[in-house]
């Protein structure tokens, strides 16, 4: 009967307060994650995704420009064209007001 200091050791170690109510909790925590880790990846598995072609879209009646025509240089140029100097600040109209109070 030598295991008895042994087994009133661990008794005394799981009736601390942390090992009563923090492994439960961070056993919770860490398997919650690896668990909604699971359904996230069947989300992006199964979702449709597709590229939108441009006759595709045109047959549909969405008028899309060709991937050429926008460029990150030729909405460069129209802003820079802008007069971005001369503005006037406009108070947009609330809800509550009229629009010919504004």
């Amino acid at each position: 009967m030598n295991n008895l200091p042994f087994k009133i050791n661990i008794s005394k170690f799981l009736k601390k307060r942390s090992v009563k109510y923090g492994v439960p909790f961070l056993l919770l925590m860490l398997g919650g994650s690896f668990g909604l880790k699971e359904f996230t990846n069947l989300r992006y598995q199964f979702r449709n995704v597709s590229a939108v072609n441009y006759e595709e879209a045109k047959k549909l009646g969405i008028d899309m420009k060709k991937p050429g025509e926008v460029t990150l240089e030729s909405e460069y140029e129209k802003i820079k064209n802008m007069d971005i100097d001369n503005w006037e600040q406009v108070r947009g109209p609330r809800p509550w007001e009229e629009k010919d109070e504004v």
